[in-house]
């Protein structure tokens, strides 16, 4: 059997478009298979600030579609299909897909993790007018405002920190009577007095007009319901790499997957970048790094297979 594409890229977000970028201008034959549309998480950014060269902040909708357009010009070919496995055959990775299956000499998996939702009525409608998951993408822009951060691991510790150096006015709410975060970070939001901690509270409703203005919550211990106005609610309850089509690729406890620094999982060909891998930051231009590592390591893969590796 003889592989189809050099590369096949699983996932359109900025991991994977970068990742395919590079590949095709490593004149590599290369495919991405993206199930919705391209651009992945991204998308949702309403205004992306912080990624270098753009002094100017742009849409996260705008900077996907120039992503995309970058890897069209150079050659990469993109196809809407929904992946259900990959299988190595000898030499050969074989794609399984709603379209058929798709062949490659080497395969990088590029398709991210979901925030996990609360589903409370408001948080979709709200979703990038007042509501976020990613404190660093959007917590400047409510400097000196009042914000509500929801959860009680890691990340919400962390964020709720970073936002405590934005305002005075950040309130942190856990549905549990403690934190499941590591003692120090714990220890840290609990002493840092921009923060006000309120255990066995949950969220309810999120509302307003045009964008967040207020929320719902319940302190579960008294069964007391109550409305507080609020600027911005950020939501830490997990993410949920997408991994169900992967069999026998190493993971970590969570469900991202292990890879070395050369973005190499355990199976030889296979790799992998961006928010679907165990990283400690998960930004957009980390995440176009981590793609460019993986086709480049991919590159290097595909020649040795070939015989043309450059001793």
């Amino acid at each position: 059997m003889e592989a189809e594409k050099d590369l096949i890229v699983i996932g359109g977000g900025p991991a994977g478009l970068t990742a395919a970028q590079y590949g095709a201008r490593g004149n590599l034959s290369v495919l991405v298979l993206e199930e919705m549309a391209t651009g992945g998480q991204a998308l949702l950014i309403d205004d992306l600030e912080n990624y270098p060269g753009f002094p100017e902040p742009i849409k996260g909708f705008d900077f996907c579609q120039r992503l995309e357009q970058q890897a069209l010009n150079f050659g990469v070919e993109i196809t809407n299909a929904s992946v259900s496995g990959v299988e190595k055959r000898g030499d050969i990775f074989v794609v399984k897909t709603d379209r058929g299956e798709m062949t490659a000499l080497a395969v990088i998996i590029a398709t991210g993790a979901k925030h996990r939702v609360l589903g409370v009525p408001g948080e979709k409608e709200f979703t990038g007018r007042g509501v976020s998951y990613c404190a660093t993408c959007d917590g400047p822009f409510f400097k000196d405002k009042k914000m509500l951060v929801v959860g009680g691991g890691d990340a919400a510790c962390d964020e709720a920190s970073y936002l405590s150096n934005l305002t005075d006015k950040v309130i942190l709410i856990h549905r549990r009577d403690r934190f499941r975060a590591q003692k120090a970070l714990a220890e840290r939001v609990l002493s840092n007095k921009n923060i006000e901690v309120r255990f066995n509270t949950e969220l309810l409703e999120i509302m307003g007009n045009q964008k967040v203005e207020k929320v719902r919550l319940i302190q579960n211990k008294e069964k007391r319901e109550y409305e507080e106005d609020m600027d911005a609610v950020f939501i830490f309850v997990g993410t949920i790499p997408q991994t169900s089509m992967l069999e026998g690729v190493e993971k970590d406890e969570a469900g991202y997957i292990v890879t070395n620094q050369r973005m190499e999982t355990n199976i030889k060909g296979l790799f992998a970048a961006g928010d679907v891998r165990a990283t400690p930051f998960r930004q957009v231009i980390v995440a176009a790094g981590e793609g460019a590592v993986a086709a480049h390591a991919a590159s290097q893969y595909i020649d040795e297979l070939k015989g043309q590796a450059y001793i």
